[in-house]
Formats: C-alpha cells, sequence, structure tokens
C-alpha cells in the first residue's frame, strides 16, 4: 500500500510532463513555420540496414561458431561456404551500396517542401543556386527488384546547365515524392540491378 501511494504521485507528475509535452511539440508543429531539412540521418540509416544487419546477425555467429568447432568435415566445410556465400551475397551489396551513398551525401542537405514548391541543395553547408529552369534533365536510378535488400537504394541526380551534376540518394529521403515534384524537368527513369552512382 505505501508503495502504491509513493507511485501515485510520480506518475501523475510524468503524465503531466507527457501531457505537456506532446501539447507543446503539437502547438510548434501547428503554428511554427520551420522547414524540413533532409540530412543523413541515424533513424534513415537505421531504416535502410535494417534486413543487412538482420542477416548479418543471424549469419555471422553461425559462421564463427564453425572457426571454433575444430576440423571440419568436407560436409562441414560445403555448408560453411554455402552459408558465406548466401550472408555476404545478400548483406554484402547493400552495405556497399550504403558506404559508396554515403560518401556520396554525407557533406548534402536538402531543403525540400512540395507544397511550397521548394527544393534547394546544400553541400558543405553552401547552397547550390538553381531553378528549375537551369535543370537541364533529372535522371532517377532504381534497382530492377523491389525484393533485394539492396532494393531501396536509388538516387536522383539533377543535370544542371552550368554542366554541375547534383547526386541525391536514398540516404537522405525516399526518392518517389522528389521524383514526383521534378516530373515535369525532363525526368529520365531508369532502372539497374546495382544502382551504383553513374556520372
Amino acid at each position: 500500500m505505501k508503495t502504491v501511494s509513493l507511485l501515485r504521485p510520480l506518475l501523475e507528475f510524468g503524465a503531466v510532463v507527457v501531457a505537456l509535452i506532446v501539447g507543446l511539440r503539437l502547438i510548434t508543429g501547428i503554428f511554427g513555420g520551420r522547414r524540413k531539412m533532409y540530412r543523413v540521418s541515424f533513424q534513415r540509416q537505421v531504416a535502410l540496414l535494417f534486413w543487412p544487419l538482420l542477416c548479418l546477425s543471424v549469419g555471422l555467429p553461425f559462421l564463427v561458431s564453425f572457426l571454433f568447432a575444430g576440423a571440419l568435415s568436407t560436409y562441414e566445410l560445403v555448408l560453411l561456404l554455402l552459408i558465406s556465400a548466401l550472408v555476404l551475397g545478400f548483406a554484402g551489396p547493400a552495405l556497399l551500396l550504403h558506404l559508396h551513398y554515403y560518401l556520396h551525401n554525407h557533406n548534402t542537405e536538402l531543403l525540400f517542401e512540395p507544397k511550397q514548391n521548394v527544393l534547394e541543395v546544400y553541400q558543405d553547408g553552401q547552397r547550390i543556386p538553381f531553378t528549375r529552369a537551369d535543370i537541364n534533365k533529372v535522371v532517377y536510378a532504381r534497382c530492377t527488384s523491389r525484393r533485394l535488400f539492396w532494393s531501396n537504394y536509388e538516387y536522383v541526380q539533377l543535370h544542371l546547365q552550368s554542366g554541375q551534376i547534383l547526386t541525391i540518394t536514398s540516404l537522405l529521403l525516399k526518392l518517389n515524392p522528389l521524383a514526383d515534384f521534378l516530373r515535369n524537368t525532363h525526368l529520365e527513369s531508369r532502372q539497374y540491378l546495382f544502382c551504383t552512382v553513374r556520372s
């Protein structure tokens, strides 16, 4: 009974704090005019790497167990090679693409608000000035299969009249809304089995 009487004020205080935080979040969300900047974030990286990391976390302990087993029979060696190929075949390409995209976009920020017709690209904190009229073409590269671990890795390239190519990868945001926003600027959709960034 004493425990309940001690916990009740703490629970009431916690409920009030949570209500205040939710209320402030709603008020700032409704009235705040804060613009949405997209950058390489931890949440986005985890969302893309979930299945490859899950594959590694399941497969690697099994593979490591073979290392401590001592001498392996031919059957065990074939099984070890087969499982290694499966684990690395599923997770490896996604990890390589992730690193490749990270090297392209770790210093890139994107201000994208389609309802306000705003698209701005920043590299190393500096805005790259361009308008829709400055875009010669847009290339939207996607994976041919939607079922592979690396199928969510895609990119959009803006080819500017100045000759500069701005690459926006899926590490920053989901690219379907951006491609829809740019559909009237000579959009070319391309499909590859493995979407490495091409010039």
